[in-house]
């Protein structure tokens, strides 16, 4: 008889009881994670929120799942006579709600990708030869005018978004406003031009964002090019090629003679697998809004992406300080439809005033959307706008929190020669509990799309002999990013140091205060000892910890909750009196019992 093999059970996720709305500080405390582990799920999950900020139960079951557990709504005590209608009214607030899917509900959906790359390496060109259509005619200086987004379809049928953005200053901007947008990146890099400085920053935008990339390698055709020369510029920025013994997958392409796409479509789909990408299409449609504008005859026109549900004529949406009811929707053909669903782009007419690219949409019921609307208008106006700035004094008491453990710095020189051995001196102040992240750095002043990076990674700017230029400067104010200027390279090595040093996780030792000896024990009351004590060694202090010892055996562990001499309190006993002694928690006191007081002590 054969004995059948015994598979382990995977561990049941333990139950969370989590109220309808909780700051992410305590919702920290109830998963017992740190802070920054509940921030980074819901960056993950396309929000952006503060330790302070108050999350909804849907947001915050989100977290809970990922992060192993099975969450359970706590029941609140609601007023008496309140009844459904009042709930089924109730939306969420400017943070935006996400609703944790059933498995079963969920289908795959096509990957959002974007193209960025340096100005003229032939990004457009490259999205034009994709969807097979012609965008570069009639634009000015062959330069994108708009943010476009389309659809294409792989050799396999399989359909892949393309979000077309004038470069990764519009990336950027719409993750710092909470929009977790694309799936994988494309960065174009021309073969007859190589890694150029707008590429690097391209780059480091991406990965501070925290997506794959496929690097498009263009112009294969050009009588200069050098694709080699290409690829080991690649390997200098820590991106090596899979022929080279990397994990970077490098696709050559000629956008001109639309070589080479196939293959890139196939590999954006390989990257995109990994990643396991799926939403509810059955669900009222959450997304974002990636350009809106206000045409003479049409009204405000928004192009939005559906990330999950299905949105459909006659819904009506909310984003942001504007709200209305979806008249028309048109594909990216310029099809009218009636319904979109997870990860199409379409452009809508209805809203009642222009939302800001990278806000969040999401359909939301007729009667609650105009006051939804103005209780958003009040906060704003009020300054509760959830965005707290973050300077380098700041972030010295944040790891005393748990808040924070990777410190990301953008870094502006005026010259080559100081960014290199910058970046290397500041990445090696890292330790175990505090890494130290050069996301960006160039020569140049402090641009606007330095303080974008700043605002969605939550990191400080530092200019070496530069200046922020004005837009840069106003941005900053605007979205409480700290700009430090330097001239002298110790200074900064010796900011960030003590940055580092305050955010290190405080490292304690128990540090001995006195050793006591029980001599006798005197009964106050039947549940009440006092140990008459001789105080061999040090002081001992009202209201230490104490721990009872029983041949080299610890007993109890609590507060001295009285110290007396004779019958009078006292603050203090010292080596050589003796005293009498309660403990916290404890009357079970015997002669010869030993007693240490201790205090921990911080020593790092």
């Amino acid at each position: 008889m054969t004995q059948e093999p015994v598979t382990a059970e995977a561990p049941e996720a333990p139950p969370v009881r989590i109220p309808d709305a909780i700051v992410v500080g305590e919702l920290a405390q109830l998963l017992k994670v740190t802070p920054i582990d509940v921030i980074k799920e819901l960056m993950k999950n396309g929000v952006m929120a503060t330790i302070n900020q108050v999350v909804d139960f849907d947001t915050a079951a989100v977290v809970a799942t990922d992060l192993g557990y099975t969450p359970e709504e706590a029941e609140s005590a609601a007023p008496a006579g309140a009844g459904a209608a009042e709930d089924e009214t109730e939306v969420a607030s400017t943070s935006m709600r996400i609703v944790e899917e059933d498995s079963a509900e969920l289908a795959p959906r096509p990957p959002v990708v974007t193209v960025l790359g340096h100005v003229d390496h032939g990004k457009t060109t490259l999205l034009d030869a994709i969807r097979r259509t012609k965008v570069t005619e009639g634009e000015a200086g062959g330069i994108t005018q708009h943010i476009g987004a389309y659809q294409a379809v792989a050799e396999d049928g399989r359909a892949v978004t393309f979000i077309d953005t004038p470069g990764h200053e519009a990336f950027t901007q719409m993750r710092a406003r909470g929009a977790r947008v694309t799936d994988v990146a494309i960065i174009v890099v021309a073969a007859d031009d190589g890694v150029m400085p707008q590429t690097r920053e391209a780059i480091d935008h991406v990965r501070a964002a925290g997506v794959p990339l496929v690097v498009a390698l263009n112009k294969i055709d050009a009588n200069n090019a050098n694709p080699d020369r290409v690829k080991q510029q690649l390997m200098e920025l820590q991106l090596v090629p899979e022929e080279y013994g990397g994990d970077q997958i490098v696709v050559p392409v000629s956008a001109l003679k639309a070589e080479g796409l196939d293959e890139l479509l196939e590999n954006v789909l390989v990257v995109s697998d990994l990643q396991e990408l799926k939403a509810n299409p059955d669900r009222p449609a959450v997304g974002v809004v990636l350009e809106a504008a206000t045409d003479r005859h049409r009204g405000v026109v928004a192009t939005v992406l559906v990330q999950t549900g299905t949105l459909r004529q006659g819904d009506t949406i909310i984003a942001g300080l504007s709200y209305g009811r979806v008249k028309a929707m048109t594909d990216f053909d310029g099809n009218r439809v009636k319904t979109a669903g997870p990860s199409t782009p379409v452009e809508i007419l209805g809203l009642s005033e222009v939302p800001p690219a990278g806000e969040r949409f999401e359909v939301i019921d007729d009667k609650a959307a105009r006051t939804e609307t103005e209780t958003r208008r009040r906060a704003l106006e009020a300054g509760q706008t959830g965005r707290q700035a973050v300077t380098l004094d700041s972030l010295f008491g944040e790891i005393h929190k748990g808040n924070i453990q990777d410190l990301n710095l953008v870094l502006k020189a005026d010259v080559q020669g100081s960014i290199e051995p910058l970046v290397q001196t500041l990445e090696d102040l890292s330790v175990e509990e505090v890494n130290v992240k050069v996301i960006h750095a160039s020569v140049g002043s402090v641009t606007e799309s330095d303080i974008q990076l700043a605002v969605a990674s939550q990191g400080v700017v530092i200019g070496f002999n530069v200046s922020p230029e004005p837009g840069a400067k106003r941005l900053a104010e605007q979205e409480g990013v700290e700009v430090r200027e330097y001239q002298i390279i110790y200074d900064i090595v010796e900011d960030v140091e003590k940055a580092v040093r305050g955010m290190l996780q405080p490292i304690y030792e128990e540090r001995r205060d006195a050793l006591i000896e029980v001599r006798q024990i005197f009964r106050v009351a039947r549940r009440n000892s006092i140990a008459g004590c001789y105080v061999r060694e040090g002081t001992v202090n009202r209201n230490q910890r104490a721990r009872v010892n029983r041949g080299g055996q610890q007993l109890h562990e609590g507060p001295i909750e009285s110290l007396k001499r004779f019958n009078d309190d006292v603050r203090e006993v010292a080596s050589g009196f003796e005293c009498g002694i309660q403990i916290g928690g404890f009357d079970d006191f015997q002669e010869g019992d030993e007693i240490v007081t201790f205090h921990m002590e911080q020593t790092r």
